[in-house]
């Protein structure tokens, strides 16, 4: 459906509503979407505009949340260990960069809130909360030893405090804040945006399973029941980070069809709209371009590169 050329709060004046037009136009070349290719423009996005207009009304920093950076896929054959490596590097400088042009044309600036949510997922996953920790605290080392000053972490800790188990946290976060079941298959099934995000889900759920002891369409079956799990607190995960970050403005690392109240944001160059630095491994080609693929491919086509010790990425070359 057309929409007329959105306004994004009444009062604002024209220079501001240009402020947040140039805002969105930062961001529109790293959208993340299955939609037909098409020229977009900030008009094509109202509920991004409203979302803006808080904060630029105010002269006060853009502040994102993105809901992310969970852990590394359990698969050996995808990533290159447990901890962040140079594609959560690399992903981190392009937000702290993303949040610099912002500043561009909004001088109060942009922060990007890092919702770290593996522990809302790890027992539909298969990663254990202890390499969940490992991995959050990993990413913390990170940001803060490249300098990346606009970027903060957020997870279950500061929600819920050291006390409680993570099971109990889950829990909460299950009770307080997702859909039920029978909405969201409903949902599925008539909703093409939810559908698509279900079956990609699946697909990851499938390919991240580095074992299992029954068949493989017993293993698709168990996909299928684990896919709507993590709809349903991946649900609940942003009803939680909007409720502690009122008034932000919503990326997501999933592809989001115009007209959603959510933003997605690609991070870095990869073959599948899906592909994630924590699902992949980076290869640097010879001409300098950087993209993520399956440690599986990248170990046909290049050499691996330490830092610190551990592996980092692939050099092709």
């Amino acid at each position: 459906m057309l929409t007329s050329p959105a306004r994004p709060r009444p009062g604002l004046s024209p220079t501001q509503q240009d402020v947040c037009a140039q805002v969105l136009a930062t961001l529109l070349p790293y959208r993340r979407t299955l939609d037909a290719a098409h020229q977009e423009r900030p008009e094509d996005f109202p509920a991004q505009l409203r979302q803006l207009a808080g904060p630029v009304a105010a002269g006060e920093p853009i502040r994102f949340t993105l809901p992310g950076f969970p852990c590394k896929s359990p698969n050996p054959a995808k990533v290159l260990g447990h901890l962040p490596d140079e594609g959560e590097r690399l992903a981190l400088r392009f937000l702290d960069a993303l949040c610099a042009r912002v500043a561009a044309v909004h001088p109060p600036g942009a922060r990007v809130v890092i919702c770290s949510d593996g522990h809302v997922f790890s027992d539909l996953i298969g990663v254990p909360d202890p390499a969940i920790d490992a991995y959050a605290d990993a990413l913390r080392a990170l940001i803060r030893a490249e300098g990346l000053t606009r970027l903060d972490v957020f997870d279950l800790r500061e929600v819920y405090g050291a006390e409680l188990s993570h099971d109990a946290k889950r829990a909460l976060v299950a009770a307080e804040h997702a859909p039920s079941l029978e909405s969201l298959r409903a949902q599925t099934r008539c909703d093409e945006p939810t559908r698509r995000l279900y079956q990609g889900i699946t697909r990851f759920l499938f390919e991240d399973t580095a074992s299992f002891a029954g068949t493989r369409s017993a293993l698709q079956r168990d996909c299928r029941r684990r896919a709507y799990g993590v709809m349903q607190r991946s649900t609940a995960w942003g009803e939680l980070v909007a409720a502690h970050h009122p008034g932000a403005f919503r990326l997501s690392i999933h592809p989001q069809p115009r007209g959603s109240a959510k933003f997605g944001i690609r991070l870095l160059d990869a073959p599948d709209v899906w592909v994630t630095p924590w699902h992949s491994c980076v290869v640097e080609h010879a001409d300098g371009r950087r993209e993520l693929m399956r440690r599986a491919d990248a170990e046909r086509l290049g050499r691996p590169v330490l830092r610190e010790g551990r592996p980092s990425h692939f050099v092709v070359g």
